[in-house]
């Protein structure tokens, strides 16, 4: 991944030990929900000396406000499962989607097979718009649900996990 403060300057942001932080923890744990955003930049919420590091001095409303300007600008993409919080990426710009464990709710990257968006068409796909209301369709975002390895794995009676 380019350097993130050069990602941050061509998107037209400002450089800041914040968004540095946040765009890290995003890039090292992609799928992450701000809250868990929020608990890997700042565990405890205490200063640390090096302020781009994981722990530098952010609030909550910070980093919803690091992740949305990051998805304005096209640096993060935002994927939201039904009845789940919304997650974050890095991966963005490219034609890709979601396989979620409906368990314990890890989250993979799938490639597309058609490749170019909006890889799938609604049924009346010849038109270049969609339906009475005129829509042009530019991409589609599928997600998979099943189970994971771990937890489609066979359990023992004496197995606490799920």
């Amino acid at each position: 991944m380019p350097d993130l403060a050069d990602r941050l300057r061509r998107a037209g942001l400002r450089v800041t030990s914040q968004r540095l932080a946040v765009l890290r923890v995003v890039a090292d744990h992609p799928h992450s929900t701000a809250d868990q955003v929020l608990d890997l930049v700042a565990p405890g919420r205490t200063a640390v000396a090096e302020p781009t590091a994981p722990g530098a001095r952010i609030s909550r409303q910070a980093v919803y406000d690091v992740l949305s300007a990051g998805v304005t600008a096209g640096l993060l993409r935002r994927i939201e499962p039904a009845g789940s919080p919304a997650r974050y990426e890095t991966r963005t710009g490219d034609n890709h989607h979601h396989l979620i464990c409906r368990i314990c709710g890890h989250t993979a990257d799938v490639d597309c097979a058609i490749g170019a968006a909006p890889c799938l068409h609604p049924a009346d796909q010849d038109r270049e718009t969609v339906g009475s209301d005129g829509f042009l369709v530019e991409e589609a975002e599928i997600v998979f649900w099943g189970r994971c390895a771990a937890c489609a794995a066979p359990r023992t009676a004496t197995d606490p996990s799920p």
